[in-house]
């Protein structure tokens, strides 16, 4: 039973951030592009405050998943890499933490864009 709670709350909590997002969208006239980066750094910040680590582990992948995830993972390998290796660390722990996700983005990136042939919006 506990597997069922586990997708609902991954799921409310993905839905809801993504729901923040879509009306920043629609209510806002923010750019997706500054909206993206407002998640991102939002995610460190509340990482760095201590206050997305409990959402993790309430949400899961609900919220390791949406950009405010990333943002999480960013500064949790700062954090961890300059407690391991000082100043140093804190500039290549969030690299290191983030390379697989960043490397699958660019792989299936570049193999969709040559699968499938981009249209302009009209």
């Amino acid at each position: 039973m506990s597997g069922i709670v586990d997708y609902l709350l991954a799921f409310s909590i993905g839905g809801a951030i993504c729901a923040v997002g879509q009306l920043l969208m629609s209510k806002t006239r923010l750019t997706p592009a500054r909206i993206l980066v407002s998640f991102v750094t939002g995610g460190a910040i509340l990482t760095a405050l201590g206050l997305y680590r409990p959402l993790v582990e309430l949400g899961g992948a609900g919220a390791t998943v949406p950009l405010t995830g990333f943002g999480y993972s960013l500064a949790k390998g700062a954090i961890e890499g300059a407690r391991s290796e000082g100043l140093l660390g804190a500039l290549t722990g969030g690299i290191k933490a983030t390379a697989a996700g960043i490397a699958a983005a660019v792989v299936f990136g570049y193999a969709f864009a040559l699968i499938f042939k981009p249209k302009t919006k009209e």
